[in-house]
């Protein structure tokens, strides 16, 4: 029997072969035991006058910062309990693969991607970022069901070596983040949503082709026709889960207009910032050429559904919010090197840019990263400036650590995010959880703003990232 399951809305080193240990690091407290607190407002926290929120793509933390020294990581991770195949339950002898990179046979266990794979190289496959398969991945916390429900299989248990990563240094040198959580399950829209209004877009009359169809358990059915799991992006009751276009442009050319999302209306933290007279940007790589309709034709570079505030009508077409606030990556860099950023900045790397598998790679977007941060560091505002880099979602990789159940969107899996700021504590591993919105709660924060919704109101914000002594 098909049931509708009603969603509860409560709301620089270099990189190469070798790969030495880091130098131990100072940290919040025991190693490995996550706090859930933050000072709101906290007096260093004022003094930051610019803020600039770099969102990359995809990797879950023990996939890129698993042998980070001192942190949440690979000695843990080994001693996970290991994949479990749902057909037997019993774990996998060995990992089945669907990745063309990796080969059969390797142990059920976390394992090092660079003798299959390296930071240069795209994967074969993607993962699996969607709502409802997050959530059994997750497995109330036991995280062992990220093979069984990948489409990519056991290239899930894969991670990089740290060391090749170029911003892993700048998180040995100033703050990494190891119990940040992504907000919502499922994938890059509905995060980027949440980032920035605390809330799950909602899409009313939405076309049955869209609507997941659930069982008694809310776990999508399949159809009796073609197989398919029935997992489409728009919930049972309206709410967005995964992957649609705005009715606002740019979107893609080809998208029948039923299926358009109607601008959404609730608040922003933009709205909230410029209700403060507190100006901001959302600059993303790519933005000019596709207002003029001309993305890249394969749509890798420019992703329509990365620009959260495009879905909303306070920056509809022809809105003077649109011409204040959204703009192009190059305006970033020319503000940076100019020392005109606005007091709060978000920056959303193009496509090639943003690291995520299968169609960019790693080392690609790490060093474009790196020419962001060093913009802003070698500019007028550093010294007042946070820069916080994170991943808007794990994108299919598992992480060994369970997130916390808040509400009945996540938060989902374990992300990497660094803090880099010249008030920031130095060579420091933070463990206090946190999740995407405790991004715009330390926005709110710093500026006196009332909370978007319950789960930035709740949230943690970052000051514990920063030098009362500074």
């Amino acid at each position: 029997m098909r049931k509708s399951l009603l969603l509860l809305a409560t709301v620089t080193v270099a990189c190469g072969s070798a790969h030495a240990t880091a130098p131990q690091m100072e940290s919040s407290g025991a190693a490995n035991t996550p706090t859930t607190t933050s000072e709101a407002g906290t007096p260093t926290l004022q003094k930051v006058n610019h803020f600039v929120v770099i969102v990359l793509e995809n990797w879950s933390f023990d996939s890129l910062y698993a042998e980070f020294q001192g942190a949440e990581g690979l000695t843990n991770a080994l001693a996970a309990t290991p994949q479990v195949d749902p057909t037997t339950g019993q774990p996998y002898a060995t990992l089945p693969q669907a990745e063309a990179h990796m080969p059969a046979g390797l142990a059920n266990t976390p394992f090092a991607l660079d003798p299959y794979l390296t930071v240069t190289e795209d994967t074969s496959i993607d993962l699996t970022t969607n709502f409802y398969s997050e959530k059994e991945q997750i497995d109330n916390g036991k995280m062992d069901l990220f093979v069984a429900k990948s489409a990519a299989k056991g290239l899930t248990m894969g991670y990089f070596h740290t060391s090749d990563l170029p911003i892993a240094a700048e998180a040995h040198q100033y703050v990494l983040c190891d119990h940040f959580f992504h907000g919502v399950y499922g994938g890059s829209f509905q995060n980027h949503i949440f980032l920035v209004s605390a809330s799950v877009a909602v899409f009313p009359n939405a076309p049955d082709s869209l609507k997941a169809v659930l069982d008694d358990a809310g776990v999508p059915e399949k159809n009796p026709d073609s197989g398919a799991l029935e997992n489409g992006p728009v919930a049972p009751d309206g709410h967005v889960v995964g992957t649609v276009y705005s009715v606002n442009s740019p979107h893609p050319a080809t998208t029948p207009p039923s299926q358009l999302l109607p601008s959404q209306t609730m608040p922003t933290i933009g709205d909230e910032l410029s209700a403060q007279n507190v100006d901001w940007a959302w600059y993303a790589g790519g933005w000019n050429a596709a207002l003029q309709g001309m993305p890249d034709a394969g749509g890798d570079l420019y992703q329509f559904h990365h620009q959260p505030f495009v879905y909303f009508a306070n920056y509809a077409d022809g809105t003077p919010g649109r011409a204040a606030h959204l703009k192009d990556e190059v305006d970033f860099l020319a503000a940076a090197t100019a020392g005109t950023l606005p007091p709060v900045s978000f920056v959303k790397p193009d496509g090639m840019d943003n690291e995520h598998p299968n169609y960019a790679n790693v080392l690609t977007g790490e060093l474009a990263t790196e020419t962001l941060i060093n913009a802003v560091r070698n500019g007028p505002n550093w010294k007042d400036t946070m820069i916080i880099v994170t991943y808007d979602e794990n994108g299919g990789f598992w992480d060994h650590v369970p997130p916390p159940q808040i509400d009945a969107w996540g938060p989902g899996t374990r992300v990497p995010a660094i803090v880099i700021s010249p008030f920031a504590k130095q060579g420091y591993i933070d463990h206090t959880v946190y999740d995407t919105t405790s991004i715009t709660a330390t926005i709110e924060h710093r500026w006196g703003l009332a909370p978007l919704g319950t789960r930035d109101a709740n949230a943690a914000d970052l000051g514990n990232t920063l030098d009362d002594a500074r």
